[in-house]
């Protein structure tokens, strides 16, 4: 996939995308969103806001959940050796609270990847008011004109007493849109696995909207013979790997641009 800001991917050529896939680098898949927020409405897109409008753009119940938020929880930027050392519990306590449960790895495993990924991203944690007890953290990625909500994490016990989401995301929207200046924030493109409700949260609660784009899939030889061969059968198809790659192929199929 595409690690740079998402506005700036552009549509690859076969010279592009074949060295990946039969170059000797063992690719199997290749993602390629192109045409950033086109006026097709396509079935691939990313969950981006480019404005900020403060507490007079939520509703009446939002802003009181975001003060009531403010009033319980403490908000602040993070070292990665912070979060490696308090925020497995929280990552944890959050992974068992998904639908489908992810699956969590060892706290040694979590600090290694924590402090491997520290110099290239951005940490805030939510703390009960005037504690050093972590409740909530993000990890981002700050770009030229963009920041990358990579990971947002939140101990549900503490959803309705404190409601950390609210402040946390409001909070970070200011910061980056307002005082940053930036393009827009990015809570990332639309998930194959839909294992949780942040961006529909997102779209409803903060005025989010979807920035549809363009989207092409490329398989190495035997993956993309599986595919054809399996997209027939994609609905009766429970092996969950399998169903994965099948409802992306159908993003991809169903997110071309249109003719005139």
């Amino acid at each position: 996939m595409w690690e740079g800001e998402p506005h700036k991917e552009v549509i690859l050529s076969a010279i592009d995308y074949k060295p990946m896939l039969y170059g000797g680098k063992g690719g199997f898949v290749i993602r390629n969103c192109y045409d950033f927020d086109c006026i097709d409405k396509t079935e691939f897109w990313h969950v981006i806001k480019d404005s900020f409008g403060g507490m007079d753009e939520l509703s009446g119940k939002m802003r009181n959940q975001v003060r009531r938020s403010m009033r319980e929880c403490d908000f602040r930027r993070m070292t990665y050796r912070e979060v490696a050392e308090k925020g497995y519990k929280v990552y944890r306590a959050s992974g068992e609270g998904y639908r489908i449960k992810p699956t969590i790895p060892s706290e040694e495993a979590f600090r290694q990847a924590t402090i491997d990924n520290g110099d290239k991203r951005e940490y805030w944690g939510v703390f009960i008011k005037n504690t050093d007890v972590l409740i909530a953290y993000a990890s981002n990625i700050v770009l030229e004109e963009c920041a990358q909500y990579i990971l947002l994490r939140a101990d549900p016990s503490y959803q309705k007493q404190c409601y950390p989401y609210y402040g946390l995301i409001y909070e970070m929207n200011r910061y980056y849109l307002e005082e940053k200046g930036l393009k827009y924030v990015d809570d990332g493109a639309r998930s194959v696995t839909e294992h949780s409700n942040i961006q529909p949260f997102l779209i409803e609660k903060f005025n989010f909207r979807k920035a549809y784009c363009h989207l092409n899939v490329y398989y190495n030889k035997w993956l993309r013979i599986a595919i054809f061969v399996l997209y027939p059968l994609r609905k009766i198809i429970h092996y969950r790997k399998i169903q994965l790659l099948l409802r992306l192929e159908y993003m991809a199929r169903h997110s071309k641009p249109q003719k005139v």
